[in-house]
Order: C-alpha cells, then structure tokens, then sequence
C-alpha cells in the first residue's frame, strides 16, 4: 500500500464514504447502514467488522445530514421547580430564547413547571414521557430513590437525560450540566472568612432543602474550609426555607432570637426574596453581617449595589440551557462531545464588577 493511501484505496484527505466502509469490511451499503443506526438484522462479528472499517477510515459521520434525511426532529423537554424563584425564571427565558434560534435546526425545547422538591410530581413527569415524542429530558430535581428510579426507566426507554443545576449521580443519567457545587461552597467560605472582621461568631446557613444535592454539596465545602481556615467561627446546623419567603421570615427570627451572635449568613440556595426581605425589615440585626448568596439575578443585584449582600456566586443560565441542548444531542446521536466547551464556569460578584444589565424586552 503506497504512503498516500488508506485501506480499500482511499486517498489521504478525501473525507471516506459508507461506499468506502462497505468496500472495505466487504459488505452492502444496507449492511452498513443497519449497524451505523443500530438497527437489528446483522451478525455480531460483522458489526465488528464494519466498525472495524470505520475506524480504520476515520470514518465521521455527518449527523446533521442523517437526520434530515430521516426528517428527524429532537424534542426536548425541561422540567423546571415551579418555585418563587428568579433565577429559575432566568433559566426559563433562556430555553425560550434557544427555541427561538433552534427553531430552523429541527429541534424543539418545552419547559415543564412541577412542584419544587417533590420526588413524586418529578417521577410522574419522567415515567409520562415517551421516545417516540421526546428526544430528552432535563430535569431538576432532588436525588431520591423516586427521582432515580425514573430516570432510569427513562434511560430504558431510550431517552437522554441530563441533570441541570443539581447532580443525580446514583441514578443513570447521561449528564450534568452546572457548577462544581463543592468548590462553590468552598469559594462563598473563603469570601466569609475573610470579610468578617470579628474574631469570633456564629455563620447561619440557609438551605431550599435537605434533599437537594447541590445545596448540600455547597455546605459540605463550605464547611471544610471554614474548619481548616476560619475556625474561630462557629457554623449552626443548615436552616430550610423551600424557596418560601414566608416560611423564610420564620426560621430567620427564630435563628436570630436563639443565636445573638450571628456575624454572617451564607445561603446556599438561589432564591433569597425571604432573606432579603427579613435584612430590610430588620435593619439592626442586619447591621455588620457579611452576606454570601447564590446567583446573580435582578434582585441579587440590586442587594449587591445596596450592601446587602456581599458577594455572589453565580452561573450563566444561557451556557447551561446550551450545554443540555448539545449534551442530549451528542447523546442522542451516540457522537462525541467537547468537555471542555461543556464546562460551567463558577462566577464570583461583587458590586464593583457586576456585568452591564440586560434591558427588559
């Protein structure tokens, strides 16, 4: 065989062909058909020799092109916490948004709101779903044995899953898209520690729920470097607030009346209306505190600008919508995806580099 050449004749820097697979492995066009869309009908070893082929050609295959032939369509659903929350609410803009530039690329995104934090709403919503309407499904939920189980029969189905925002990881779920939960947490302990002034006191946490990984995750490497660095600081038991801005007037009067020496409140979760709320109704205890929250929205922002809060770890809602949307896709297609382009970045806010705000439609 010349220098210049691939196996079964094909020039170097010629893109190869399925002519070129099937001459190769020394099958029909229809034989590598069936095995490059996982259709049944074809012998085990000469699957093994057809994708021997492809390999051997560098074979890629141009999906794009696969499934307008097919008049292929992806739809993709994403159950959303329909929760009193602005972030979520940003998240929700962002699908809208990619709907829109998705529209001509045969791919469409729905948003479903299901009760925050109910296992059972959830597990409905993924066993309702079926392969033959829906490509895949992101979802945001807490990791229970209910949410679990139906993902994985959702897998079963043949349908791709991706966890937004919160990892499953004990369930089958194809992918996460979010930040490193635990290096969030780290990160809000440092900007604790070292805006606090007092050498001692107590940090209140607050959380949306026990059940949610990545509020947990948060707290988990919250607390480690608070123990390794800042340990003359005291950290109280994670208070939950459901994302309930009544439920969170209560536990922050009750944590304040019970604990007179709260220097700082670090909330894990990204809906903070009821703690801002209880900072404004009560300005004297408020006064002094060190402030670490979650995610940058039109509320969030206006608390930096005001003092009230000191520092915001955040997320771009429109890289994660993206993400999810070329993740299932990749999965969906059983093709490879870019890691790195995938990754979500964590975003730390203070008043002085906040990005310019975006106009209102």
């Amino acid at each position: 065989m010349k220098a210049n050449e691939l196996p079964g004749n094909v020039i170097s820097g010629v893109k190869p062909t399925v002519n070129d697979i099937a001459r190769l492995a020394g099958v029909s066009l229809a034989t590598v058909d069936r095995v490059l869309n996982a259709r049944p009908g074809v012998r085990k070893v000469t699957i093994q020799r057809v994708n021997k082929a492809i390999d051997e050609l560098g074979y890629i295959r141009d999906t794009a092109a696969a499934n307008l032939a097919r008049k292929r369509f992806y739809q993709f659903v994403f159950l959303l916490p329909d929760s009193n929350s602005e972030f979520i609410d940003e998240l929700e803009t962002q699908i809208e948004a990619q709907a829109v530039t998705l529209a001509n690329d045969r791919t469409h995104l729905l948003t479903r709101k299901l009760p925050a934090f109910d296992s059972q709403s959830i597990a409905f919503a993924l066993d309702e779903l079926q392969p033959e309407a829906t490509s895949g499904v992101a979802v945001i939920g807490p990791e229970t044995p209910a949410v679990r189980d139906a993902i994985s029969r959702a897998t079963e189905r043949g349908i791709a899953v991706a966890a937004l925002l919160s990892d499953l990881p004990s369930s089958p779920r194809d992918h996460f898209i979010g930040i490193d939960n635990t290096s969030a947490g780290q990160t809000a302990a440092q900007l604790m520690g070292r805006f606090i002034k007092a050498d001692r006191g107590s940090i209140l946490v607050l959380t949306g729920s026990r059940l949610a990984r990545d509020h947990l995750e948060r707290r988990l490497g919250f607390d480690a470097v608070m123990r390794e660095h800042f340990a003359q600081l005291s950290i109280l038991p994670s208070v939950e607030i459901r994302d309930d801005q009544p439920l969170s007037d209560i536990v922050l009067a009750n944590a304040f009346s019970e604990t007179t020496d709260i220097c700082g409140i670090y909330s894990t979760t990204a809906s903070n209306a009821g703690l801002l709320e209880f900072l404004k109704q009560r300005s004297e205890q408020a006064k002094g505190l060190v402030v670490i929250a979650h995610e940058l929205t039109p509320l969030s922002r206006q608390a930096l600008l005001t003092g009230s809060i000191d520092a915001l770890i955040s997320q771009d809602t429109g890289h994660i919508v993206r993400s999810a949307v070329r993740l299932m896709r990749a999965t969906v297609d059983a093709v490879p995806h870019n890691a790195l382009q995938e990754r979500i970045r964590i975003e730390i806010f203070l008043k002085e580099n906040l990005p310019p705000e975006t106009p209102a439609d």
